[in-house]
């Protein structure tokens, strides 16, 4: 009787699928219930800010809510897919996904391929759908440099050419954005590239100067363009030009002030009645503000913070495992989401000047809905394979 009590309490002899095993390598269930949180009020916000949208484009009422439907099960499909796959073999192929997101970046500007919207070309044309090559190839780099940093840990740590590698990466993909152009994007990848190896343990000074070298070479090249002149201008004082260049912005503030403390009600917003441009992409979040107030937005805050904090908890957790790989992958990722919703907030609250940037998970825009989900998915592997009993009996059981 004591030998078979013995044997029961030890979890490395259960087979693979036992119940013990399962509740070693569960996954997350904080950062998944995070995630379907903001997907479920993305899919709200989508509903209640495209209607209007979409009859007046002769649309179906609904037509932007079944298509962030659809792009919010493509994700949540490939999110479950990546969970299935251990993370060893995306760290094998960080190169080929490198290369297939520059090849995107590439082909987004072959005229006949591209597709352009609003005089820009972010857009590959495939029929009915549509692919914009900034999103996937955003993703592509974080794997890229989580891997990087993993096979020349010592040289990033100690040798100039180890640090210069990767921001040559940074700058030809980040160029690529800014030709098509996609501003936005490159101070996204950029800024994420920069944490990335920071948190690979590049010298303080070393970060400092380079990071200033970065923001000296965005600044000029947004000064390059006028309207990226004009656009800090009106960042700096919207109501000097409150029906022109501050339009937005503006809009955007009256949203939020007639929200007040508990908002207007869901669905009775004023400013998404074609007030606002681009609402239901771009200023989804000065909605929020109209709709449910400073409570409801300030918890959109807390969600995002929370989002953000669990994904860099689970990079933790896979450090202290030594499975660096996946600590950094799962870094970057919280960086490059982090960053995004950082953007989009703060310039719907007039603290950034306007990028044409997505709010992550809630924003009407299904390449960045699917890239998001896929993302959380290679997070939840990693905290999955970092939870692991360090038994190599488990180990070699739970491979898949």
């Amino acid at each position: 009787m004591e030998a078979a009590v013995a044997q029961q309490a030890v979890p490395q002899a259960v087979p693979q699928g036992g119940r013990e095993e399962r509740a070693f390598v569960a996954y997350d269930l904080w950062l998944i219930g995070a995630a379907l949180m903001l997907l479920a009020i993305g899919v709200i916000m989508v509903v209640s800010t495209s209607v209007a949208i979409a009859e007046r484009r002769e649309l179906d009422a609904l037509y932007y809510f079944w298509r962030q439907l659809v792009g919010g099960g493509l994700g949540i499909s490939a999110a479950i897919v990546i969970t299935r796959l251990p993370l060893r073999h995306l760290e094998q192929m960080s190169s080929v996904l490198l290369f297939a997101g520059m090849a995107l970046a590439v082909a987004v500007l072959v005229p006949g391929l591209g597709r352009e919207v609003n005089g820009s070309m972010r857009w590959i044309g495939l029929g009915p759908v549509t692919l914009q090559a900034s999103e996937f190839a955003k993703l592509a780099v974080v794997v890229y440099l989580a891997a990087y940093l993993v096979r020349h840990n010592q040289q990033v740590r100690a040798d100039f050419i180890g640090f210069i590698k990767p921001i040559g990466v940074l700058t030809v993909i980040g160029g690529l954005f800014v030709i098509e152009p996609d501003f936005g994007a490159a101070v996204v990848l950029f800024a994420t590239g920069l944490g990335m190896l920071f948190l690979g343990g590049v010298p303080m000074l070393r970060f400092i100067f380079w990071g200033l070298a970065a923001l000296a070479a965005l600044a000029a090249l947004s000064m390059l363009a006028p309207y990226r002149v004009q656009r800090l201008m009106t960042f700096m004082d919207p109501w000097s030009d409150p029906f022109n260049s501050g339009f937005q912005l503006t809009q955007a503030l009256i949203a939020f002030g007639r929200g007040e403390w508990f908002g207007v009600g869901l669905g009775n917003s004023v400013q998404k009645l074609f007030y606002l441009p681009e609402v239901h992409t771009d200023f989804v979040f000065a909605v929020i503000g109209e709709e449910v107030g400073l409570l409801g937005s300030t918890g959109v805050i807390a969600l995002f913070l929370f989002l953000v904090w669990r994904i860099f908890y689970l990079g933790g957790v896979a450090e202290r495992a030594n499975q660096l790989f996946a600590a950094y992958v799962t870094y970057g990722i919280g960086l490059l989401i982090g960053i995004q919703a950082f953007v989009n907030i703060g310039v719907n609250m007039g603290l950034l000047p306007t990028k044409g940037l997505p709010l992550p998970f809630l924003s009407y825009a299904s390449n960045n809905l699917v890239v998001n989900c896929a993302a959380i998915g290679i997070v939840l592997r990693a905290g999955h394979e970092a939870r692991r009993p360090a038994a190599p009996s488990v180990r070699a059981g739970a491979a898949a």
